[in-house]
């Protein structure tokens, strides 16, 4: 069964729950979607943009394909089943990682949103998205 999605701020940002990918991926264009066609299979996510068709790929077919792997990154999956019309969780996360000048990608699919992050970054940034979520969380002790 799956989790009610979570839509309220805090709560999505609490119960993030990052996990990081260990795969490397490139984010590739092609122009005529058709070349992009036997890649599908491969693919992780695929966007089709009035420029062309882009595909997130795993690092090993990129580079077979003969697709520029100069800037590999890291998927960090938030966990928290999150609201399609839920307000802030990207904001936060994007927030936080550039105040570290760390850049990031995002993905929304139906269940989870997904960072994508410069591999040479990627644990940096999953320990800054860990504490953001523990950050997030209300203060426990007596109420008052």
């Amino acid at each position: 069964m799956v989790p009610t999605p979570i839509q309220e701020t805090q709560a999505m940002i609490a119960g993030m729950a990052p996990h990081l990918d260990p795969e490397i991926y490139v984010f590739c264009s092609v122009t005529n979607p058709a070349d992009a066609a036997p890649l599908h299979v491969q693919a992780l996510a695929t966007f089709i943009e009035a420029e062309g068709q882009t595909l997130i790929l795993p690092l090993s077919p990129a580079a077979e394909a003969g697709f520029a792997t100069d800037l590999p990154m890291r998927r960090i999956t938030l966990t928290v089943h999150s609201a399609l019309d839920g307000v802030g969780l990207t904001a936060a996360v994007a927030t936080a990682l550039a105040g570290a000048g760390i850049p990031c990608n995002m993905v929304a699919a139906y269940h989870h949103d997904h960072a994508f992050v410069p591999a040479s970054r990627a644990d940096e940034a999953l320990s800054i998205l860990q504490s953001r979520a523990r950050a997030a969380h209300p203060p426990k002790g007596p109420a008052k």
